[in-house]
């Protein structure tokens, strides 16, 4: 009777620590899922950057939270520095190739003046009056002119100068479809690495979780005397473990979300879907 009453003991004490470890499991899982009232992410001070929160929630797909990729490329594209030099090259180049094609009017050069005489030679037909230029005297009034000066340069010369001025301005504008497809290469590639370090991180915070759980519950037991000190540092070791995987994914999910930052040009919040 005494052997049966132990076997009956230590059968329920079982089945209570069996329970109670489902039960924690259970929450850990849901709670890990939950993460704050809203379910937003906070990495806080450990993350290296003070009071730094990220307004994002964990348990929902970054694709589903910002806005549509097109919108997000058109953003990078509008922010991008890299974007803004290269307008600014072929503006430049653009006023040059108009330049070069009116350039040949430097060598047109129209010229008006005035001058006055008496006209005593031809009113009076006297002498030229000593001292006085003869010309002079008679060259009264306005005069206007043009000067034209074509060298030979312009004839065979400047049509490869005006064409070589819009094959600068056409490389700018082709170089500057070089640089938004290879923002938009850079752009897919870190979304997807975030969207990809959001879902490990999920799966990282329910594992630490658990892992959490079962060391709160294998402090319990050993201070029962249930477990050894042995089977105690397994599980510490295993939420160790647990842990230093998910401080790592957070860390590279954070990392991801600032480079998108820096790659649009935006913070994250400016981002979301309304």
């Amino acid at each position: 009777m005494k052997f049966r009453f132990l076997g009956l003991q230590i059968g329920i004490s079982f089945r209570t620590s069996l329970f109670l470890v489902m039960g924690l499991l259970s929450y850990a899982i849901c709670s890990g899922q939950n993460r704050g009232g809203r379910g937003l992410v906070s990495f806080g001070p450990a993350s290296g950057l003070a009071d730094d929160t990220l307004y994002l929630d964990v348990n929902q797909d970054i694709a589903v939270q910002l806005l549509p990729f097109d919108e997000l490329m058109k953003v990078a594209v509008t922010h991008s520095p890299l974007i803004k030099y290269q307008n600014e090259v072929s503006n430049s180049l653009n006023s040059a190739y108009g330049a070069a094609k009116v350039q040949i009017l430097q060598n047109v050069a129209g010229f008006a003046n005035y001058s006055t005489g008496n006209q005593s030679i031809i009113s009076s037909g006297s002498a030229v009056v000593p001292g006085r230029d003869a010309l002079g005297q008679i060259a009264n009034g306005y005069r206007v002119g043009v000067d034209v000066r074509l060298p030979l340069y312009e004839l065979f010369g400047r049509k490869h100068q005006v064409r070589q001025a819009y094959s600068n301005y056409r490389a700018s504008v082709i170089q500057k479809e070089t640089i938004e497809l290879q923002l938009k290469r850079d752009l897919i590639g870190i979304y997807q690495d975030m969207i990809t370090t959001q879902q490990i991180l999920k799966i990282r915070l329910i594992d630490e979780q658990a892992s959490l759980t079962a060391l709160r519950v294998a402090e319990v037991e050993i201070q029962k005397g249930r477990i050894t000190a042995d089977a105690l540092s397994i599980v510490t070791s295993r939420y160790v473990q647990a842990k230093t995987a998910s401080e790592q994914s957070k860390g590279d999910f954070l990392k991801n979300v600032h480079y998108f930052e820096a790659l649009v040009g935006m913070p994250i919040q400016r981002l979301k879907r309304n």
